[in-house]
């Protein structure tokens, strides 16, 4: 552990990866690290549901992953910190490798 940050960093960080833990939610990381996008780009890349991808977006802003704007009628979604998107990367490449 780090000086002065305790077992709380830790926990922190366990909330994140619990955040991630779905992989749509990875897939959806992904797709943010390429830039902004709304709920219905999202669904046509993914191949997934409104409502699914709706349901798993909520996830991953109550983690403080993702944040949401107003654009117009429509709300795009993008990654609050590029930190995430590189854990994302690292974790697939990895999974690839093992294959």
């Amino acid at each position: 552990m780090t000086s002065g940050s305790g077992y709380e960093t830790y926990e922190g960080a366990g909330e994140l990866l619990r955040a991630l833990a779905a992989p749509i939610r990875l897939a959806i990381v992904s797709e943010l690290a390429q830039g902004e996008r709304c709920v219905h780009e999202l669904v046509e890349t993914l191949g997934a549901t409104q409502p699914l991808v709706s349901q798993h977006l909520r996830v991953l802003r109550g983690a403080g992953v993702v944040r949401g704007s107003r654009r117009g009628r429509e709300i795009a979604y993008a990654l609050v910190d590029e930190h995430v998107a590189h854990i994302v990367a690292d974790a697939v490449s990895h999974a690839g490798e093992a294959s």
